[in-house]
């Protein structure tokens, strides 16, 4: 049987690559409206981080995202990222991969 080949993208906030199932997309769409992207299939500029809360803490302070993705993120932007990246962790270490 062949083996599948596993998609890897590099985390913006740890400049390692990284399998696509461990990170989350923040895209930018062409009206300059930043949203985080479940399902990485939104329309727009992307770019991946990892499920670590205090990577994102770092993230705010650096302003890493502002620089990469060319747009001003607001802090509630930040807040809502880290709710969901928290929310993540805590299902992956409940329920493991399923896949």
């Amino acid at each position: 049987m062949k083996k599948r080949k596993i998609p890897m993208r590099k985390d913006l906030l740890t400049d390692t690559m990284q399998p696509k199932k461990e990170l989350v997309r923040i895209v930018v769409d062409k009206d300059k409206n930043v949203s985080v992207d479940p399902t990485g299939k939104k329309a727009g500029r992307g770019a991946y981080v990892s499920l670590e809360p205090e990577k994102i803490e770092a993230a705010k302070k650096s302003k890493v995202l502002d620089r990469s993705l060319g747009v001003k993120i607001a802090d509630d932007f930040y807040e809502e990222l880290f709710a969901y990246v928290d929310h993540q962790k805590a299902r992956k270490e409940l329920f493991g991969d399923k896949k």
